[in-house]
Formats: structure tokens, C-alpha cells, sequence
């Protein structure tokens, strides 16, 4: 729980993650992006993290791959060796959405590319009034489909205007992609940080346990048809009834105050 290319920090059980290279927009190497897959997997079981924040040094969130130590090595790969590399992104995106936990990108600057698909997979988007978004694939002569963006932007956006985004590579500021539902809330620069760690907070002092199952319901239910989504909330709503957090909350209730959830 180390990593070299990115800084981490633990407040209270808020885990930061800040991309660490402003002076190239905190583009991403071969390096960054094998230690964003382990470091997500490891955050499964680190206890003491219970809300993971994602923001950029500088004045990017993330500008996506470095044109000189990733573009410029790729071109020179073999089949074999692009498919290494494009199944190691893919981890990425899979192991922030399939982590139990909350995760709150807060969109400092530029999120384009793979830095737009990083933030679109977390689960909430806070945006400066600064950020821009582009998902640039196609003008570099790659498909849309790039780290599961041909996958979730539709559901986040919808089907016209993820198609419009993916075939052209626009960019958007953050108002526009406030208006289109790309993030949920727009903020003045300097009040980014102070706005992302009181929604952090904020969704501490929830009940861990069923936010852990709500994100995994939104995940699994994205596939599924309305009868199957329905027998599944049944199971999953029935088992949180069975937690403690559920009688915590029905007591707090009765005894007007706030509940105390357990954190495990």
C-alpha cells in the first residue's frame, strides 16, 4: 500500500488517491497504471479505508496515457503485447467498480482519455468549475470502446449522447457535462477538496455494510432484466434487515437521535 507514482493519504477512514505528475497533466505510464490495478485490489481488504477519493495534482485530474512512454511504445508492440496492455486498463476500471466501496472522483482539470474513463467508473463526480472531459480515442484512430466506456457512459448519459461523445472525441467543460448527468455536482475550484471530503464524510457516517451492498446491486443489475433485478433486491434488502445497521436505525428512530452504523 506503497505505490511510487501516486501519493495516498488515510483521514479518518476517507482514502485519498492524487495523481502525482502535474507537469505532463498526470498523464499515465505502463508503471501508473499496473500499480492503479494493484493498489485498487489491495483497497479490498484494507480495513481501515472505508471511502476512496481520486483527484489530480496540478491543474489535471488526468490527461490519459503519455504520448511518449505509452503512444510511442505501443506503436512499436506487438499483438500479443497490446492485448497485455489493454487487458491491464481494463483491470483498472474493473477493480474500482467491483471494490466495496464508495468511490468519489474529484475532477480537478483536464479528465481525458483514460483519465475520463477512470473518473466515469467511479461511483459519484464531483467536477471543478475547471474540468474539462474528452474521451479522445478516436482521434488518435481507437475505438470508443476503450476501458468501459462504450459500457458505462450510455448508462450514465444515455445512449445519443455517449455515441456522440465516443465517435467524435468533443470536449465538454463541466457545466455541459453537468447538463448531461457526466457529474453530480460542479463547484468552484477552490472548493473542491473541502466539497469532496464532506460528501466523503458524509457517506462515512452511513451504514458501511449497505452502502457495500447498494453499489454491489447497481453493478449486478445493470444486465438484468426488471423481473430478475426485482427477486434480487428482494434477497438483498432481506439480508440487510437481518444486520445490525437496520435495528440501529429503526431505534435511533424511536429514541430521536442520530444512529451510530457500524463500520465493518
Amino acid at each position: 500500500m506503497t505505490p511510487k507514482t501516486f501519493i495516498i493519504g488515510n483521514r479518518n477512514g476517507v482514502m485519498w488517491v492524487k495523481f502525482n505528475r502535474p507537469e505532463k497533466l498526470n498523464a499515465l505510464t505502463f508503471e501508473v497504471y499496473e500499480e492503479l490495478k494493484q493498489f485498487f485490489l489491495k483497497l479490498r481488504d484494507d480495513n481501515e479505508s472505508k471511502i476512496i477519493v481520486i483527484t489530480g495534482q496540478g491543474r489535471g485530474f488526468c490527461s490519459g496515457g503519455d504520448i511518449n512512454e505509452i503512444i510511442a511504445e505501443l506503436v512499436k508492440m506487438n499483438p500479443k503485447q497490446h492485448w497485455d496492455f489493454t487487458k491491464i486498463t481494463c483491470d483498472v476500471i474493473g477493480n474500482i467498480r467491483t471494490l466495496r466501496k464508495p468511490v468519489i472522483a474529484a475532477i480537478n482539470g483536464a479528465a481525458t482519455g483514460a483519465g475520463a474513463c477512470i473518473a466515469l467508473a467511479c461511483d459519484i463526480r464531483i467536477a471543478s468549475d475547471q474540468a474539462k472531459f474528452a474521451f479522445l480515442f478516436p482521434k488518435v484512430g481507437l475505438s470508443g470502446a476503450d476501458m468501459g466506456a462504450c459500457y458505462l457512459l450510455p448508462k450514465v448519459v444515455g445512449l445519443g449522447k455517449a455515441t456522440e461523445l465516443l465517435m467524435t472525441g468533443d470536449i465538454i467543460d463541466s457545466q455541459e457535462a453537468y447538463r448531461i448527468g457526466l457529474v453530480n455536482k460542479v463547484v468552484p475550484s477552490a472548493e473542491l477538496e473541502r466539497t469532496a471530503t464532506e460528501f466523503a464524510n458524509k457517506l462515512l457516517k452511513g451504514p458501511h455494510f449497505s452502502l457495500c451492498m447498494t453499489k454491489d446491486m447497481l453493478n449486478q443489475e445493470l444486465p438484468m432484466g426488471i423481473d430478475q433485478a426485482l427477486a434480487v433486491e428482494a434477497s438483498i434488502q432481506a439480508l440487510c434487515m437481518e444486520h445490525k445497521d437496520f435495528i440501529e436505525a429503526y431505534n435511533a428512530f424511536k429514541e430521536k437521535r442520530e444512529p451510530r452504523f457500524n463500520q465493518t
